[in-house]
């Protein structure tokens, strides 16, 4: 592995390779930073910052969209010695407390509308910079940046950073409480990026999309710090509705997406075939997407293709499949990821049939983001790839899988017995069932603490029957396995909010909203049809006997999901609990439903 250097050095070596090329750009490119002029400004954002008093071991809050404003105010944090960290933007007054008091910092770079939220969060701020427009008592950045005195000594400052200092805080999920605040040194940074780098070839005018919350430890990673590591071309995009225009503006090279987001591209893909008018083309897209699927299903069986249908798989492509991929914007990619969440292996199928094969990631904030993932060529769909070069690993008797190594994080922020808990001689304990193959491909079983044991006492994933009814129909967004201790499984169902108004039209239902959607007669049979689909790949025991549509949509950071789209169990089951109670009861009532009777046989 490559010398430990700190961010600020990375940045600095990578903004000297060509200082006139492209850092940092908008959609469509109306804004940009060059690397030089870029450079500049993280030395102004340094010299105002330390104007304020800002050094080694302060916190500087962020809280914005995705802007190309951030990176220079981020990485100019990082140039005063300071630990940057930015904010989800949906927190409240109560959350960013919180936050903020553990974090400590003094110092919050925000967009103007979440000033009133920042103060009304009642920690005792002492300066407020507003990126976009002006906001009494607040600073702009141009009068941040004049504040920076003539004897400030830059390269000194950054210089004096070192390996230990802690570059970024990490706020955990908080699926059952507080978030914790996983601190990263800049030496568990800089062996994450090359390390990562080693196995995914990250090269300077590599382009990406940043459209992941800058909070979220996957964009910090794979946008951020790969970028000051290697010198990739970040587009800011500030809406994830604007995605699929910036995929065909960027033509990223290098790109990961949570597994939403690929299923959102799969089901889009899926619509627009479904809703294509002219009927050759819908023949032609048909018959592509039927030879996709025959090669998917090929990859994962593990089994290659033969001559025959490899000769028309390359048809395929040629005439169908690499317009469809030009189409998406996907048609450059040297590599592609799934992370943060476990992803249906059909959905991975599906885009290996279109030729974009996907490396599946998993990692966590404890481990730096990244610990595993293994190159396209060498991916096996349904596995996690292999662990990073240089880390060790170990699996506990209850099944937890345990990693040693420099990506293991310092600590928790001001939380020693929680610090504790999860570190034991340098080994952290990850919360995961893991099982790993003779060739050191794992598999993510479940998170430990949320396996299921129905009344029978068979242990089961709920994460594995979620993913996998999921996969069956892009119209349920969320789905909530219950059946710990019972007799069998039911299921929570909630639609997809982005799938509902497109869904609508082509079937021409005039009403989109959740509580329409989820008492009409079409919409109920085809999450029935789902649920049987999905059913026939799972156990007997495994599968889903009976199902609630919940007339609403569940939004990111609500009662129910998290920001990170894990789901909430324990205050699901509290919230939905007479829900759940008619599930079980012996008399179904009209709004219980059970899968199609159409579904196919399922496997003992």
């Amino acid at each position: 592995m490559a010398e430990m250097i700190t961010a600020p050095a990375a940045f600095q070596a990578t903004a000297a390779i060509d200082p006139d090329a492209i850092a940092v750009r908008s959609i469509g490119g109306e804004q940009s930073l060059t690397w030089g002029e870029y450079a500049a400004q993280v030395r102004a954002v340094a010299g105002g910052l330390a104007a304020l008093g800002v050094g080694r071991g302060d916190t500087v809050a962020l809280m914005m969209a995705n802007r190309v404003e951030f990176y220079p105010l981020e990485v100019g944090a990082q140039h005063a010695g300071a630990t940057s960290f930015s904010v989800y933007n949906t927190l409240t007054a109560q959350q960013l407390n919180y936050v903020f008091t553990n974090a400590g910092n003094r110092i919050v770079i925000c967009e103007a509308q979440y000033v009133d939220r920042i103060r009304a969060s009642g920690v005792p701020i002492e300066t407020i910079v507003c990126v976009d427009r002006a906001v009494p008592g607040t600073l702009s950045v141009a009068q941040l940046t004049s504040l920076a005195r003539s004897d400030f000594d830059f390269d000194a400052t950054w210089q004096a950073v070192t390996g230990e200092d802690i570059v970024t805080l990490c706020y955990t999920s908080g699926t059952t409480g507080n978030p914790k605040g996983v601190e990263i040194s800049h030496a568990n940074l800089s062996f994450e990026c090359q390390a990562y780098a080693s196995v995914m070839p990250v090269e300077f005018g590599d382009r990406i999309t940043s459209y992941l919350p800058s909070a979220h430890m996957a964009d910090r990673v794979t946008g951020l710090y790969l970028h000051e590591y290697f010198g990739s071309q970040i587009t800011a995009v500030p809406d994830r509705a604007l995605l699929g225009a910036a995929l065909v503006d960027v033509r990223p090279t290098i790109w990961g997406a949570v597994p939403r987001v690929w299923e959102k591209l799969k089901a889009g893909v899926e619509f627009a075939v479904a809703g294509e008018t002219d009927p050759a083309r819908k023949a032609a897209l048909a018959w592509a997407l039927e030879v996709a699927d025959r090669k998917a299903q090929a990859q994962l069986a593990g089994v290659p293709l033969d001559d025959v249908q490899a000769a028309e798989w390359a048809k395929a492509d040629e005439l169908v499949l690499s317009a469809l991929r030009a189409k998406l914007g996907l048609d450059q990619l040297k590599w592609a990821l799934s992370g943060a969440a476990p992803i249906p292996a059909e959905t991975l199928g599906f885009f290996f049939g279109l030729g974009i094969p996907i490396s599946e990631v998993w990692g966590m904030s404890e481990l730096t983001c990244v610990a595993s993932v293994s190159p396209p060529t060498q991916a096996r769909l349904g596995t996690v790839g292999k662990l990073l070069p240089g880390l060790e690993s170990k699996i506990a008797e209850d099944g937890e899988f345990l990693v040693r190594g420099p990506l293991v994080m310092r600590e928790y922020r001001s939380e020693p017995g929680k610090t504790a808990d999860a570190l034991q001689d340098g080994w952290l304990a990850t919360g995961d069932i893991v099982t790993q193959d003779a060739d050191g491909y794992l598999r993510v079983v479940d998170r430990k603490k949320e396996l299921i044991i129905n009344s029978g006492g068979k242990n089961m994933s709920p994460a594995n029957i979620e993913n996998t009814i999921k996969a069956a129909t892009p119209l349920i967004g969320a789905l909530a396995t219950i059946g710990d201790r019972r007799p069998y499984n039911t299921a929570l169902i909630v639609l997809d909010a982005e799938s509902a108004e497109p869904y609508a039209a082509q079937h021409n239902l005039t009403d989109a909203s959740a509580v329409s959607l989820a008492a009409h007669p079409e919409v109920i049979a085809e999450i029935a049809r789902g649920v049987a689909a999905g059913n026939t790949h799972l156990s007997r025991v495994e599968q889903i006997k009976r199902f609630v549509i919940l007339p609403v949509f569940w939004e990111p950071g609500g009662d129910e999901i998290t920001l990170t789209m894990k789901l909430r169990r324990n205050p699901i089951a509290d919230k939905y609990a007479a829900d759940i109670e008619r599930m079980y009861a012996p008399e179904r009532d009209a709004d219980v439903h059970e899968p199609s009777t159409e579904q196919a046989s399922a496997p003992a």
